[in-house]
């Protein structure tokens, strides 16, 4: 594993002294309580089409939230200026805008003794990403594209190749004494080449590589070659008949599925009966197979944090690992301090926390345990059935369960991948999705906060032709 760069100390002690003064400017100016986040971060983007370059981003941040409250009253503001007066106007502000809200017995920071950070190193912070000079960089973009023209004679175009790199500090402080930092880095990779076929039919897709640091990028030729593998099997795509059949969803469209049970396991939709999964923690909702957790401290397998991984939480509680799913049972609602108090109950410690607003509700690495069987194992056990590969649009209903997307993939026909399909309909009720869940593939990768191996799912229908 790289070795991970500690945080500059000279940089870290400037944010959380200017955290910590906001604070006390809060509560000097009348507040019974507040609490400021800080935010500081660079990144470099190109994006490189046909060789040339087409867009070319260098840009640096630092910006500042506050949240006060006055009793049950609560207010927040943001500001990018970070002079005296700026300050000062902030503070003010946010003050002002507190006199006028509504009273909410249930806001408020959470309870001291509650606070904390986790001690141990995550491994967020690699300086290596930027450790290419701007030219190289843009060559690694070049490269990414360069390799996925080149795959196949049937490529033609491109919506280009990409390199990114991005670094971050946070820092959070309140009144009740807390204050916590960390510093985070990503780099990534991509390429979307464009294919057309005989008849002038044109298809495109991509791949990429993300990662905490430069070194365990994948290089950007195998990104390019597995870009132009993507695009080029989806020519002569065709629809199928509208029936039943088994549906197989490849990771990078299965972490959509583990992403909308987070989302109907989220407090804020449950206190407000907006999810079909309130009231039924402990009961059963998928397969005994299941079994989804939220980790939010996750070492990834390179000895890497995890996307997601942070030492505390948007309200500053110590980040933690949580079930959500058991073997198919229903374990935990995911919740911040205020869903908590509206439930009666404790908070998972999964609050997020932007500038401006309240705490919301977010996953650290969110994943679904994987099984045994190769994805090759699983498609060979089908005789008719839809390899999924991309989804369109956003139909998961959280609130009712019902699950209707548009799709292309692969017709799988006597266990073997055939043609490409586009321009169809895959639906059915998320919980039935669930329980119908008859495999689970070995085929685990993080590529971002949530994954998911391959699934297969019994059941669901396809609208086509």
């Amino acid at each position: 594993m790289p070795e991970a760069v500690q945080i500059p100390e000279v940089s870290t002690v400037d944010l959380e002294s200017l955290a910590t003064d906001v604070v006390k400017q809060a509560m000097k100016a009348g507040a019974s309580d507040a609490e400021v986040v800080v935010r500081e971060g660079d990144e470099f983007s190109v994006n490189v089409r046909m060789g040339q370059v087409e867009t070319l981003k260098e840009s640096g941040s630092r910006a500042l939230g506050l949240r006060v409250f006055r009793g049950t009253r609560s207010a927040s503001a943001s500001t990018s200026d970070l002079t005296v007066d700026g300050i000062r106007q902030l503070v003010e502000g946010a003050m002002a805008l507190s006199s006028v809200t509504e009273e909410d017995p249930f806001v408020g920071l959470p309870e001291t003794e509650e606070f904390g950070s986790i001690k141990d190193d995550l491994h967020l912070y690699f300086e290596d990403v930027y450790s290419l000079p701007g030219a190289e960089r843009i060559e690694w973009a070049r490269r990414a594209e360069a390799a996925a023209m080149a795959a196949d004679p049937r490529i033609t175009n491109s919506d280009g190749g990409s390199f990114d790199a991005a670094t971050g500090s946070k820092v959070l402080a309140n009144s009740r004494g807390f204050v916590g930092s960390y510093r985070s880095s990503y780099a990534g990779v991509s390429a979307a080449p464009l294919a057309r076929d005989e008849n002038g039919q044109m298809q495109r897709d991509g791949w990429w590589s993300s990662a905490r640091c430069f070194a365990h990028l994948e290089s950007p030729e195998a990104v390019g070659a597995e870009a132009a593998r993507r695009t080029v099997r989806r020519l002569g795509a065709q629809r199928v008949a509208t029936q039943q059949v088994p549906i197989v969803f490849a990771p990078e469209v299965a972490r959509s599925l583990v992403g909308s049970v987070f989302e109907a396991a989220s407090g804020d939709a449950i206190w407000r009966h907006a999810s079909y999964l309130a009231g039924k923690l402990g009961e059963q909702i998928g397969a005994t197979t299941i079994n989804i957790i939220d980790d939010n401290v996750m070492l990834l397998p390179t000895g890497v944090g995890g996307f997601g991984s942070s030492p505390f939480d948007g309200e500053g509680l110590p980040t933690r690992r949580t079930v959500v799913v058991e073997g198919g049972v229903f374990r935990n609602y995911m919740l911040n301090t205020y869903a908590a108090r509206k439930l009666g109950m404790k908070s998972t410690h999964n609050a997020s926390r932007g500038l401006a607003g309240t705490p919301g509700i977010s996953c650290g690495n969110l994943y679904l345990e994987p099984g045994t069987q190769t994805p090759e194992e699983i498609i060979g056990g089908i005789k008719a059935g839809l390899y999924v590969t991309s989804l369109m649009g956003f139909g998961t209903n959280i609130v009712t369960g019902d699950y209707s997307r548009g799709a292309a993939g692969l017709w799988i026909e006597n266990g073997h991948l055939t043609h490409a399909v586009e321009e169809i309909t895959i639906a059915g009720h998320l919980g039935d999705m669930l329980m119908n869940v008859t495999a689970i593939g070995n085929d685990l990768v993080f590529r971002g906060s949530v994954a998911s191996p391959t699934l297969r799912i019994d059941g669901m229908t396809i609208a086509g032709a």
